[in-house]
């Protein structure tokens, strides 16, 4: 399964220089990486990144991520899903920009 996780520009750059992260400003703060499913990213890009231009989807395969990814209950009782550890890019199974037009993400079609 493929879950997503959106970053913001400089945040993909560091990934991609360092080759791993502990994620966004709030991931570290709470202390896991926040990710979404397909079904979950458009309401997660409306609710925390409004109005943000400058995005990059990423794509990764839950099977690469163990035991660290839990999958806890958040917003509207939904189990999201969330890893423990530092995300590696070579976990990344494809990446995407998400275009904002209109104030709406655009999000790729071949998200499942």
């Amino acid at each position: 399964m493929l879950i997503y996780k959106i970053f913001r520009a400089p945040e993909w750059a560091e990934l991609c220089e360092l080759g791993d992260t502990a994620g966004a400003p709030i991931d570290l703060s709470d202390g896991y990486i926040h990710f979404s499913t397909a079904s979950q990213a458009a309401e997660t890009a409306a609710k925390h990144f409004a109005d943000v231009g400058d995005l990059v989807l990423a794509a990764v395969d839950t099977d690469l991520l163990g035991d660290d990814l839990k999958w806890e209950e958040s917003r509207n009782d939904e189990d999201f899903p969330h890893l423990y550890r530092r995300l590696n890019r070579s976990e990344v199974v494809w990446h995407e920009d998400l275009p904002l037009v209109d104030g709406v993400h655009q999000f790729p079609e071949r998200m499942e």
